[in-house]
């Protein structure tokens, strides 16, 4: 394995010290060596179209390579700036692609990941994109970059490291203990325990629909929520459109910040569609927690301004068990579509599970309650 901060030593020794990107946890020691290292410029991006065009930026201004980094499932959102943007064939634009590999056949990954990782080196020839794994020593995976980095200048276009489960050491991470008093999980339990038995959920990627499905098992009863196990960002365009379907119904979104940025769009099509039965609630913690916690651009984002400004009836922050207890009750009372900022802390227990049941299992438990 490869200590990621000695390998991003190298990198810039390579000149390659911009960075932008979607985080993943497949190489998540590097990404947070990128993140915590002053020396380097570094784009914390919403989505990886976004990022590929960043780095496209940084290229016809530097007239230098950049490196774009991001997990496979978010590869695939770049097919189109790099058929359009990058393209040879338009503007012949380089970049040092990084891609975790999940998913990988043969592997045991989570359903999500299956068919991005049967695909993936396909998608990449299609595109005529250059491309090796990193080999897990220093001194290859260096020549390696390399030869990437010399092939993306030479052939004006990018190339690609495919960055496998175990590349790097693991760090010794030092956490900050966060003086706010929810965490996700406990705002969870709190917003489920203060539901109406009409109400349906749609959950996004990650933690938070994990420990969304452990506290129904808590409470004994069979889950029948919409677990979003992937498309990251899609769960409130999900949830709006089964609120327009299901008026009679109380429909609710639990969103985090990393998802509603990548998507932020979708802000407006709800604003636009004004279901009144739409409460959209995002556990805002600043991180891309399921990834290893690396920092989103939430803190410049003030996202009831924003829900507000789309057409959103109604939006509050709160930040205590008391004002979260109050405003579940509230929503009950208004009219939506209604945002619910909640400011909680980094993280979940060591312990937590997965679903049990299959994605297909969920989508049928869900839709039978729905009827």
């Amino acid at each position: 394995m490869i200590n990621a901060k000695e390998f991003l030593s190298k990198l810039k020794e390579e000149g390659l010290n911009y960075f932008s990107g979607v985080p993943d946890s497949t190489f998540k020691e590097l990404i947070s060596e990128i993140c915590e290292d002053a020396s380097v410029q570094h784009r914390i991006a919403c989505n990886e179209c976004e990022a590929i065009s960043l780095s496209s930026g940084y290229h016809l201004a530097t007239g230098k390579v950049g490196v774009t980094y991001m997990q496979n499932s978010g590869f695939g959102k770049t097919i189109n700036p790099l058929t359009s943007l990058l393209s040879k064939e338009v503007y012949s634009i380089p970049t040092v692609l990084l891609i975790g590999h999940r998913g990988k056949p043969n592997e045991k990954d989570e359903p999500q990941h299956k068919m991005m990782g049967k695909i993936m080196i396909k998608l990449l020839n299609d595109l005529e994109i250059n491309y090796k794994v990193l080999p897990k020593d220093i001194n290859l995976a260096i020549e390696t970059v390399r030869e990437m980095k010399e092939l993306a200048e030479k052939e004006k276009y990018a190339t690609a490291l495919i960055i496998e489960k175990g590349t790097f050491e693991p760090r010794n991470n030092i956490k900050k203990i966060e003086d706010l008093e929810l965490t996700r999980e406990l705002a969870i339990k709190i917003i489920v325990d203060n539901l109406d038995k009409n109400s349906s959920i749609v959950s996004t990627t990650g933690k938070t629909s994990r420990e969304l499905f452990e506290t129904r098992i808590s409470r004994g009863e069979f889950p029948t929520d919409f677990l979003t196990v992937g498309s990251m960002g899609c769960s409130s365009a999900i949830a709006v459109e089964i609120s327009i379907q299901k008026p009679e119904k109380e429909i609710y979104c639990f969103d985090g910040d990393g998802a509603v940025i990548m998507q932020m769009g979708t802000l407006a099509t709800i604003g636009n569609l004004k279901p009144k039965n739409f409460r959209h609630i995002i556990f805002n913690n600043n991180s891309y927690d399921s990834t290893g916690g690396q920092k989103t651009n939430s803190d410049s984002v003030d996202f009831g301004k924003v829900a507000l400004a789309s057409g959103y009836k109604a939006a509050k922050n709160v930040s205590s068990k008391e004002e979260l207890i109050k405003e579940i009750i509230q929503l009950k009372n208004i009219n939506g579509p209604s945002l619910t900022i909640i400011n909680v802390k980094k993280g979940a227990r060591k312990d937590l599970g997965r679903p049990t049941s299959t994605p297909i299992q969920n989508k049928e438990a869900f839709m039978n309650n729905l009827k």
